[in-house]
């Protein structure tokens, strides 16, 4: 185990700060100390103490804004309750799976758009549809609080979807899951396959993230009872806005 001692110093600033942030010294929306104060405190180099600030900024614990500092971020991560949320009491009894992760927070689509387009390769093999095949898609941003915390791009088969209020901006309520039950094509299924990855400038910009913040991918497959894919949706989520929980019996 490293020790103490042989951590880099940078390193020991932000554990100093983390503990602090902890423990109620600077609660959330105050501004940490900053880098002249670090340096004076530490008796360390300008780049030493940026880099302590920055190992918070990349775990989510603070933010920075500009011309202002540095403070403890007051956004309060999301709880993701990865199968309680797709259980079919939920979308069947007519509620958002989101529900689930957000309580009593309102969490919005700030940015929503549904169209017919041809499916690339990788779409048609997740789908299991002939290449060159139709999809309906649809893409959401999700913000909370003020925040974006999630982009998601649902791919549904056109033979399945076509005409029904899946192709609406809005699927009613339930949403798509509930939407597919009533076409015969329900899921009763789902595998989620996730992955930790730095973002591409596209979606950091889309999710407003701070420099060095990795996004988790989540990539969910809707199986329908006789077997069928029914949708694949491709989830993008800002690591530091979430925490991924699954509650199940041995």
């Amino acid at each position: 185990m490293t020790s103490q001692g042989s951590q880099p110093k940078y390193q020991r600033i932000a554990d100093a700060l983390r503990t602090a942030i902890q423990s109620g010294e600077y609660a959330p929306g105050d501004r940490l100390p900053g880098e002249n104060d670090l340096m004076a405190t530490y008796e360390v180099a300008r780049m030493t103490a940026r880099q302590a600030l920055g190992v918070l900024q990349n775990e989510g614990l603070a933010e920075a804004r500009k011309g202002a500092g540095v403070f403890v971020r007051a956004f309060r991560p999301l709880r993701r309750r990865g199968i309680q949320r797709l259980a079919h009491e939920q979308w069947g009894a007519g509620r958002s799976v989101w529900s689930t992760d957000t309580e009593d927070r309102e969490l919005f689509v700030d940015q929503i758009e549904v169209r017919e387009e041809e499916a690339n390769n990788r779409i048609c093999a997740a789908l299991g549809i002939p290449s060159g095949a139709q999809v309906w898609t649809r893409s959401r941003r999700y913000v909370l609080d003020g925040k974006p915390v999630l982009f998601a791009m649902s791919y549904l088969p056109s033979d399945v979807v076509a005409d029904s209020a899946i192709t609406q901006l809005d699927t009613g309520p339930g949403g798509t899951y509930a939407r597919l039950a009533e076409l015969g094509h329900g899921p009763v299924h789902f595998r989620e396959e996730i992955r930790s990855r730095m973002p591409s400038a596209d979606e950091a910009e889309r999710l407003a993230l701070a420099v060095g913040t990795p996004v988790i991918q989540i990539v969910r497959t809707a199986f329908a009872e006789d077997g069928r894919v029914v949708e694949v949706n491709e989830m993008t989520l800002d690591s530091a806005s979430y925490v991924l929980e699954y509650d199940f019996d041995a």
